[in-house]
């Protein structure tokens, strides 16, 4: 082993502790100590949506980023799973109420939303590319429509408002600083068991059907069946994310499951990154930070505030432009010409 070398790995290890780098410790603990820092708003105007929005945008990494599959249907179906859990549970109108308790009305929103997104992703496998997005936004545009104009179910256009959030435990989980941990336990639970998949043997193999599914075949693997159970994981995933925005909204309405919010989870995937889970969480992050303050920025320079898109539009091309791959392909090429830069004055030095 060269001077270089060892000199490479002394530091690399010496920037580990506990077999994490020290950015993750830190903003680990930032995380975790959030609350004594920062007010209400931010915790939960910034974060805790940040945390909701990033973990419906995990589902459509997964499905993206490992199988090569991208469904602008995942937010339709949190959508459905915030619908389900506020009928099965308690809301404010007697008449789409069924009053189960929390703990009943989860577990049937989750198992009908991900049988949703299962049937949704038997339909999208058999297409590739552009049909699986046709396809995809068929299924979230007919979903919108439907809750829009149905009263008997979904309460028409006006939605379902009052819907009870969990009181266990002796919290009320609807607080702020509650409500903040534990959509960021959540969060990080999601985001451990992606990765954690994705180094598992279906998750290789699945990447191995993104990349070449005929070689896959002859192998032995069932293409379509490793594609579905993606969808499964991935709707089961979304679901949680769609549960967990009803309860921070406390109701859920048509505008929650439109177009324009299942192209703005596509947006959140794409600006953060999907060739890693974490660069769906990057995504949201920004994304609200943009949706929270544009608004502002707008009007400070005398243009219509209700424009704001606008700046979030301007935004995303930006990324795009200068790095196909979000957020992490940025950070990853400045790494990357930073290890290169530190490597020559090394050699230098030995030379």
């Amino acid at each position: 082993m060269t001077g270089i070398d060892q000199t490479s790995l002394s530091r690399s290890t010496s920037l580990k502790l506990f077999g994490y780098h020290p950015v993750v410790i830190i903003v680990a603990v930032l995380l975790l100590f959030m609350p004594l820092i920062a007010n209400d708003f931010i915790l939960y105007q910034i974060f805790s949506w940040s945390f909701m929005l990033g973990i419906v945008a995990l589902s459509l990494m997964f499905l993206a980023g490992y199988g090569g599959m991208v469904s602008l249907a995942q937010m339709t179906i949190a959508g459905f799973a915030g619908y389900m859990v506020a009928i099965f549970g308690v809301n404010g109108i007697a008449s789409v109420s069924i009053g189960w308790p929390w703990w009943l009305a989860v577990p049937m929103a989750l198992f009908l939303a991900t049988l949703l997104g299962t049937i949704t992703g038997a339909l999208a496998v058999r297409t590739e590319g552009i049909y699986t997005i046709m396809i995809t936004l068929a299924i979230a545009a007919a979903f919108f429509y439907f809750t829009n104009q149905n009263y008997a179910i979904f309460n028409g256009h006006t939605g379902i408002n009052r819907v009870a959030t969990p009181h266990f435990l002796g919290v009320e989980w609807r607080s702020t600083v509650p409500f903040y941990y534990l959509t960021l336990g959540f969060a990080v639970l999601c985001y451990w068991v992606t990765s954690w998949i994705s180094r598992a043997p279906f998750g290789l193999a699945l990447q191995g059907v993104r990349d070449n599914p005929r070689r896959m075949a002859a192998l032995g693997f069932n293409v379509n069946a490793h594609r579905i159970a993606a969808y499964v994981y991935a709707s089961f995933m979304a679901s949680i994310g769609g549960i967990l925005l009803v309860w921070g909204n406390g109701q859920i309405s048509p505008g929650s499951v439109s177009v324009d919010v299942a192209i703005d989870n596509l947006i959140i995937a794409v600006v953060g990154g999907i060739s890693r889970p974490i660069g769906a969480f990057i995504g949201a992050l920004i994304y609200v930070v943009l949706r929270t303050f544009a608004l502002d920025v707008l009007v400070a320079f005398g243009l219509d505030g209700n424009r704001f898109r606008l700046l979030i539009g301007i935004g995303f091309l930006a990324i795009v432009f200068f790095s196909p791959d979000g957020v992490i392909g940025l950070w990853n090429r400045w790494r990357n010409r930073h290890a290169s830069v530190s490597t020559v004055r090394q050699g230098g030095a030995h030379g």
